[in-house]
């Protein structure tokens, strides 16, 4: 067995991806970002911006869209910025993806049936426990002090049109 073929044999054990596999990923992926942040200010452009003070429906969309381009670009650029990390060839965390894919479906859910300030504990406190070392009390806690900050910030300041509380819908 060559060199090569002896790596290749071990990055496929371990599930290590090569570094150049790595680096095009990152370039892809951060393309994808220009791409879908470019596409969403664009449709957002054509439904009316309006100004700071008075917003129309696509200012939003169309800073948000910016936003993600920015980012795809920088993740294009620092793609050839990581050097090889000896634990990268893990195996995927589906605890932490499953908890944050569940804590927006719960939101979506709990903002219909039940208001904001549930519908924020739900996202905050189930996609909390997706990280291995936070216990109930730390998740608890961080959805507490985020349903604080929503309703000064979402409820109160941008007074959006969502309620508190919506008892069964």
């Amino acid at each position: 067995m060559t060199p090569t073929q002896a790596q290749t044999a071990a990055e496929r054990k371990t599930g290590a991806v090569p570094m150049l596999g790595r680096i095009q990923r990152d370039y892809y992926a951060g393309a994808l970002m220009m791409i879908i942040g470019l596409a969403a200010a664009y449709l957002g452009h054509s439904y009316g911006m309006g100004s700071l003070s008075q917003m129309g429906p696509g200012f939003f969309p169309a800073a948000v869209g910016i936003l993600v381009a920015v980012m795809g670009v920088l993740i294009a650029l620092g793609a050839r910025q990581h050097p090889p990390e000896a634990g990268w060839g893990r195996a995927p965390e589906w605890r932490g993806w499953s908890c944050i894919l569940l804590g927006v479906i719960a939101f979506i859910v709990v903002a219909q049936y039940g208001g904001l300030l549930p519908a924020t504990f739900a996202v905050v406190f189930i996609s909390a426990k997706g990280a291995r070392g936070t216990t109930i009390w730390q998740a608890a806690g961080l959805a507490l002090a985020m349903c604080v900050i929503c309703v000064v910030v979402f409820w109160w300041a941008l007074q959006l049109q969502l309620p508190l509380f919506a008892w069964g819908g």
